[in-house]
């Protein structure tokens, strides 16, 4: 039932509208439902790559899991950097759905890879220099000593990783979800056989320990870019949608536009992720046993966050569509209905994290000391995970409305101005130690879903009055 069917809803009873609205209410929750379920089962399958890795080398011992904490942490920096830019590819995508403009689509799909390609061949180089400095993050020396060759592997995975991403975005935003879905599914099953024979030497492999675990992660992300490419090239339906001369070189005026949105994107996301990945590198001065426990919290929130981030996904898409078709009336009935259903996932997450997060903390890793930390740590996950899952889920439909600018400013003044220094006076300052930084990084995402709301709330009503205006014209 489309919202459009009730234009005279004005004329209705008190109690008709409000069977309306809900009737509404019901169909936008039931449509980004559709499109969000491959998109947050995919998301958590993505996540299972980060579990099976901490799982595997945890068995391998407490510094070999503090090395993969501090690899993580310089990691996630560039790499969602990189999905940041490349969100721009689902924006003019879905913008370009909802116009029935298949050409721009073409389009924003070919110098999205372009620029997928380009920016993880940077981001590798970057990253290749960086590792042959990694003592200036003050880690321990054994820790920092054991990091170097993981990362470096792990990085020249980006290449392919974003590159797939593109592709990705690219068909989610045509809705078409599941192919992909089952692509990066079967990745992660490869990651994870590849973990069992090249971290502990099965099959005639010979024994790679922790290295092997960033093998695993490279090889299985090459094999999800030539299945993607594969499936694209002959999926039916989607021949007008996708490029037909994939290395035609890039038109700066198509690489800008998406840059214009993409760039704004990833700064907002990266001064959120930079936060966690500081707050990860402040555990090494609590010991390897606040790392691995840090490392065990963050694998386990990440995990929970999949789904209030699939769910931001399908509303980005759906807000974009709408507004490409210029069918503004149904902007803020999708925004309600996706932060309803975030709520109640959210919630769900959060009665689980409370109630099991030790028992899930204990499947980790045997040190006690290691497991009461996360523990303690997971409570403070629990308490967050509502307005971490707003804040995502209104950055996500903002951005569908090509507002990127201010959010990122506003993630600059959240997790930066306000939640990293909370987490270091608590930290030092009242000797909370490593549950104080987890504290901070709590009010970070509370002060962002406290100003992101809002600004999404007023955007929806003046896009709606002025669909509506002109008809009382």
């Amino acid at each position: 039932m489309r919202p459009e069917k009730f234009e005279n809803h004005g004329q209705l009873g008190v109690e008709s509208q409000e069977n309306v609205s809900h009737m509404i209410l019901f169909d936008e929750s039931r449509l980004t439902l559709r499109l969000a379920l491959p998109l947050m089962i995919g998301q958590l399958s993505q996540m299972l790559l980060g579990v099976a890795d901490a799982v595997m080398i945890g068995r391998l011992g407490v510094p070999e899991l503090a090395a993969l904490t501090f690899a993580n942490s310089l990691f996630h920096v560039p790499f969602v950097f990189g999905i940041g830019v490349l969100t721009a590819v689902s924006v003019f995508t879905s913008n370009a759905r909802g116009a029935n403009d298949a050409a721009s689509s073409r389009e924003s799909c070919r110098h999205g890879l372009f620029l997928a390609t380009g920016l993880g061949l940077c981001l590798f180089g970057f990253a290749w220099f960086l590792s042959m400095h990694l003592r200036v993050f003050g880690q321990p020396s054994e820790i920092s000593a054991r990091t170097t060759d993981y990362f470096r592997i792990l990085m020249a995975s980006v290449v392919p990783a974003l590159a797939s991403i593109a592709l990705k975005n690219h068909a989610d935003a045509l809705q078409r979800p599941w192919p992909p879905f089952w692509i990066f599914l079967g990745g992660v099953g490869m990651n994870i056989g590849l973990n069992w024979v090249m971290i502990y030497g099965h099959l005639g492999c010979p024994k790679l320990g922790f290295e092997g675990a960033a093998w695993a992660t490279l090889i299985a992300r090459t094999g999800i870019l030539a299945a993607m490419l594969i499936w694209l090239l002959h999926a039916k339906g989607l021949h007008d949608w996708i490029p037909r001369h994939w290395f035609l070189p890039p038109v700066w005026k198509e690489m800008k536009r998406l840059l214009s949105i993409g760039i704004s994107t990833s700064i907002q996301m990266l001064f959120e992720v930079s936060a966690f990945s500081l707050a990860g590198l402040l555990m090494g001065r609590f010991g390897p046993d606040a790392m691995a426990g840090h490392q065990i919290a963050i694998t386990i929130a990440s995990t929970a966050f999949m789904i209030p981030l699939g769910l931001s996904m399908a509303l980005s898409v759906r807000i974009g569509e709408a507004n490409g078709a210029g069918d503004w009336a149904r902007l803020r009935p999708i925004a309600i209905s996706g932060w309803l259903l975030v709520t109640i996932s959210a919630l769900s997450a959060a009665a689980g994290l409370f109630i099991f997060g030790k028992r899930i903390a204990e499947c980790f890793i045997g040190v006690s000391e290691v497991v009461d930390l996360a523990a303690s740590m997971l409570v403070i996950v629990s308490v967050f995970q509502l307005v971490d899952g707003l804040q995502v889920t209104s950055s996500a439909m903002l951005r569908g409305l090509r507002d990127a600018k201010v959010p990122a400013v506003i993630g600059l003044l959240s997790y930066w101005a306000v939640g990293l220094p909370v987490g270091a006076v608590l930290a030092f300052g009242f000797q909370m130690g490593a549950r104080g930084v987890w504290w901070g990084l709590a009010t970070g995402l509370c002060v962002a879903s406290l100003a992101l709301g809002p600004r999404l709330w007023r955007h929806t009503g003046q896009m709606a009055r002025e669909a509506v205006n002109p008809m009382i014209d």
